[in-house]
């Protein structure tokens, strides 16, 4: 039942990053691939429908952590409190930015909350990143498992090399998406903007695996379980996709491909931690794994069937939608 709540929560998390991912990645590229205001208006068209829906999952995922695994969620917010104002904020700053930009009749009102939409786009990609590095590195706990270091603490090396990472790699789902949702000049430029983004995660990518093997070596889960080895295959075949179908100019394939990048990426990741949710620093087994930091049996019980359920019908209801929402492209007009 335990390694059943952490699918769950692993789930809801890779559901927020595929589906929220793309459109803070076109927020991330769209000053580059639309060049005037016809263009951007197309771009946010394109994930208007959708990331108000999206932002869900990671509430969705927030909730679930606190049910699930109650002092996980404590102790991550006595460590990563500041960082979650910080994307509390960016959340903010960008529905305001794409609420308020059509607004006025104005150059200078618009222009301010295009660059307003892109930055706060990018560093909220950023922030999740640093978060997701230090989740792997693993977090100075205390014997009350209380985070013992600063905020200078979480940006250190590796974990800003994951948030580049992931920077670079929702950049190229974004662009990935808006050439193959928006018509005309933005697509062509997403797709200019593809051969230079996939190279670009391939490299990080490489760094970043590299250096993971000597902060949090996923080597005892691999000989334990080498069916997690598909991981790290799936998202190798995902940017090899990205990087043919670009070439190929069929940007739906290339969409697809970067969803199987990101989603064998977050496999790969969760492989690398368990069973730890939250480990230690320097050592992974002082931290907090899911055996234990659960809930108590009774409300594991009676929690997860209604989060499995809620889980299943929220994904049928965001694949219908999308489905009926998925037909045409949006033409700058």
């Amino acid at each position: 039942m335990i390694v059943v709540a952490f699918v769950v929560l692993v789930a809801m998390l890779a559901a927020y990053v595929l589906l929220d991912g793309y459109d803070l990645g076109a927020g991330a590229v769209h000053l580059f691939v639309a060049r005037n205001d016809a263009e951007r208006v197309a771009v946010m068209e394109s994930i208007g429908p959708y990331w108000n829906g999206n932002e869900v999952w990671l509430i969705a995922a927030g909730g679930a952590l606190f049910a699930l695994f109650p002092q996980v969620y404590a102790s991550s917010f006595s460590g990563f409190y500041l960082p979650f104002m910080v994307l509390l904020w960016l959340l903010m700053f960008r529905g305001i930015a794409f609420e308020l930009r059509g607004q006025f009749p104005s150059d200078l009102w618009r222009s301010f909350f295009d660059v307003t939409f892109a930055v706060a786009s990018t560093l909220l990609i950023l922030v999740l990143g640093v978060a997701l590095g230090n989740i792997v590195r693993g977090v100075p706990l205390d014997a009350g498992h209380y985070f013992l270091g600063t905020f200078t603490f979480l940006l250190n090396p590796y974990a800003l090399g994951v948030g580049l990472l992931a920077v670079a790699a929702l950049a190229q789902h974004g662009a990935a998406w808006v050439a193959a949702r928006v018509d005309g000049a933005p697509a062509a430029r997403a797709r200019s903007a593809l051969k230079i983004l996939w190279p670009a995660v391939l490299v990080l990518i490489a760094i970043v695996t590299i250096v993971t093997f000597a902060v949090h070596s996923p080597s005892a889960n691999l000989r334990a379980m080498p069916a997690i080895a598909l991981a790290p295959l799936c998202s190798a075949a995902g940017l090899a996709g990205v990087a043919v179908f670009s070439l190929q100019r069929r940007p739906r394939r290339a969409f697809e491909a970067s969803t199987l990048f990101l989603a064998g990426l977050l496999a790969s990741s969760a492989a690398t931690v368990y069973p730890y949710l939250l480990p230690g620093y320097p050592a992974p087994q002082t931290g907090l794994s899911i055996f234990s930091a659960p809930a108590p049996p009774f409300a594991l019980a009676t929690i997860l069937p209604v989060a499995i359920g809620g889980l299943i019908f929220v994904a049928a209801y965001r694949t219908f939608v999308g489905l009926r929402l998925n037909a045409g492209r949006v033409k700058p007009r």
